[in-house]
């Protein structure tokens, strides 16, 4: 497309906006930490965010490590004509996502051009990666308990059963909520697939349509304003939090992944993880790797790959103290917690990271605080590395490895997911696939946030150890 073309293309837009009563623009990019940013602009000033974008102070954004003067100290998010859509639950607006521009450049340590130059990678190659991501969440309320300290606990009180996936008394309750998250993501231009309530008190699922990787990470995005917005217009708190209850399940975004060959116009043709496709035989029950003939020879190596850089994409994919509770090794105190721990792949098995499905699988390890765009950057490095590298995954694992006991699942040689966010970051910068796929301005930023986080996580003290500790000596 010319710009000329983009141009026009753009004032046809304005002018449609225009007529819905569209005033003004949310320019709208992500920081380093997963955080949605931006400011308001006029409509009017659509062109200008779309050949220099809106400006910002660098050093005020989280994760830049830019200056406080000089033409490196101002941050521009020039905004992407195709992510342009009216937010119905803020009248008169539009969002618009930006990619991050320093001095005229794009920026390395912006999260979407970090994972631009992995979408570019697999372009070169002919191929484009298709993600479905599900996020989890939980609606929640803050009080006082009876110590005088903030309690948190469900919005719904009545939301107590043993257990409440699926329940049908509690999810006509938050019916209104619900409701008006769906309409909202679909008159934005998202296909909402299902709504459920999931396995602990308060939380919920909304799946919506699989995507290029970097429109479904922007669809995340919006995904996650509408929801912040309408709860907080009902009086609740959305939480995208790891594991905010120690006694009931965590929060996962497990990404569904698939690779595909696309034409000169960008357009996915056909899926190169199917064994069909890639005019393979199935071979169901004759291979340890892929029993059930889900995967291509080509899908296999992707798989090897992210296994192989399990521990290093598990800072990204877990990038909170939090998130290491819902990783746990054994018995967790909510019972099943449907967040393996175990490096591993499987055909449909929930307690491998890895999920293996027909022409796909489910990457289970990411959680709901994981940043999309960095997240799925690693994935896509790690899974060309299996492929450069033509690596094999190990045999696939068909047994429940959350019966297993410690000793057996080490006894097997299955590795363990890094048990702390310290032991990630130390992974993370010894991968330099995964740290070489952030660049050097992302990944120091990202060590020196995440490791001052596990520092003062570690120093601090906390009201269980108050209890515990502070009369018994």
């Amino acid at each position: 497309m010319t710009r000329d073309d983009n141009n026009n293309r753009a004032d046809d837009l304005a002018s449609n906006l225009a007529g819905q009563g569209i005033d003004t623009l949310l320019v709208q990019f992500t920081d380093l930490l997963g955080v949605a940013k931006g400011k308001l602009v006029p409509l009017h000033q659509l062109p200008t965010v779309l050949a220099s974008g809106a400006g910002f102070a660098g050093p005020s954004i989280a994760g830049t490590g830019l200056g406080r003067n000089g033409p490196r100290s101002e941050y521009y998010a020039r905004g992407d004509l195709a992510t342009l859509s009216a937010l119905p639950w803020l009248p008169n607006m539009a969002r618009i996502v930006g990619s991050g521009f320093v001095d005229g450049e794009p920026f390395e340590g912006c999260p979407r051009q970090i994972l631009s130059r992995q979408v570019q990678r697999l372009a070169e190659r002919g191929l484009q990666l298709q993600i479905g991501i599900e996020p989890e969440f939980f609606l929640l309320k803050r009080d006082l308990g009876s110590n005088g300290q903030p309690k948190w606990s469900p919005f719904d009180d009545g939301d107590r059963l043993a257990k409440p996936s699926y329940d049908l008394k509690s999810l006509p309750r938050q019916l209104g909520f619900l409701q008006a998250l769906r309409s909202a993501l679909e008159t934005a231009g998202l296909t909402v697939l299902q709504i459920d309530h999931e396995d602990a008190w308060g939380q919920y699922e909304v799946n919506f349509e699989h995507d290029e990787v970097r429109a479904s990470c922007d669809h995340l995005m919006l995904f996650k304003l509408a929801a912040q917005h309408l709860a907080e217009a009902r009086g609740a708190i959305f939480s995208m939090m790891a594991k905010p209850f120690a006694d009931q399940p965590g929060s996962g975004l497990h990404f569904h992944v698939s690779l595909w060959e696309q034409d000169r116009a960008g357009r996915a043709t056909h899926c190169v993880f199917d064994p069909k496709a890639m005019g393979q035989r199935e071979g169901a029950g004759t291979s340890p790797i892929d029993p059930a003939g889900h995967l291509s020879t080509l899908g296999q190596a992707f798989i090897a790959g992210v296994l192989d850089h399990c521990a290093a994409l598990c800072a990204l994919a877990a990038p909170t103290v939090n998130s290491y509770k819902r990783l746990v090794v054994g018995e967790s105190l909510s019972g099943t917690s449907w967040a393996p721990a175990y490096v591993a792949q499987g055909p449909n098995n929930r307690t491998c990271v890895i999920r293996t499905l027909p022409g796909r699988f489910e990457w289970r390890l990411p959680d709901a605080s994981a940043n999309p765009y960095l997240a799925a950057a690693a994935l896509i490095a790690a899974g060309l590395d299996g492929i450069d590298r033509q690596l094999a995954p190990p045999p696939a694992t068909t047994d429940d490895l959350f019966t297993q006991s410690l000793a057996q699942i080490l006894a097997r040689g299955i590795p363990l997911l890094p048990q702390s966010l310290s032991e990630a970051c130390d992974a993370l910068a010894a991968d330099e696939v995964v740290s070489g796929a952030l660049g050097p301005v992302a990944a120091s930023q990202f060590l020196a946030l995440k490791r001052d986080e596990a520092l003062a996580y570690a120093r601090h003290v906390s009201s269980w150890e108050l209890e515990r500790y502070g009369a018994w000596f």
